[in-house]
């Protein structure tokens, strides 16, 4: 929270306020985290499959649909770890940079070989350049082991 002048006037921030109001988008919000959360689960044990982007969509389906679960997803022993770090701007492991590209850009090429229409695989290419530099420019946490080497 930023501090402003009048930061001991100012009333405290509302849990609800990134609630999305109807109810019936609520519920798919919360499904879809429900099932992101599934898929994100089955990646830590799946190589292929990336946890923290599922983790990710996850906590910003939940922080628009239930705060409750938002916050036990926040406070998790171990789902946790994988969204403190980028949320708090320390950015994601390599090996999460890498299990996020290689499935966007198999599921892409894939999707552009069976669409039969240019304009929409140079739109799939874009999406994938964009998400690409997206993720690549994020800072990268490093493993534990060698952070604490460092100290």
């Amino acid at each position: 929270m930023v501090n402003s002048p009048d930061a001991e006037t100012d009333p405290p921030a509302d849990s609800n306020d990134h609630l999305v109001a109807h109810r019936g988008l609520r519920t798919v919000l919360f499904t879809i985290g429900g099932i992101s959360l599934a898929l994100g689960v089955i990646g830590i044990f799946l190589p292929l499959l990336p946890t923290t982007p599922f983790l990710l969509l996850t906590a910003a389906c939940y922080l628009r649909s239930s705060p409750r679960f938002y916050h036990w997803l926040l406070s998790h022993p171990v789902l946790s770890k994988y969204l403190l770090a980028y949320l708090d701007g320390k950015g994601i492991p390599r090996r999460a940079k890498i299990y996020t590209t290689l499935p966007l850009w198999i599921s892409l090429l894939f999707s552009s070989y069976l669409v039969p229409l240019t304009w929409v695989r140079i739109g799939l290419l874009a999406i994938g350049v964009a998400v690409t530099i997206y993720i690549w420019r994020l800072p990268e946490l490093q493993p534990a082991s060698d952070q604490q080497a460092r100290r």
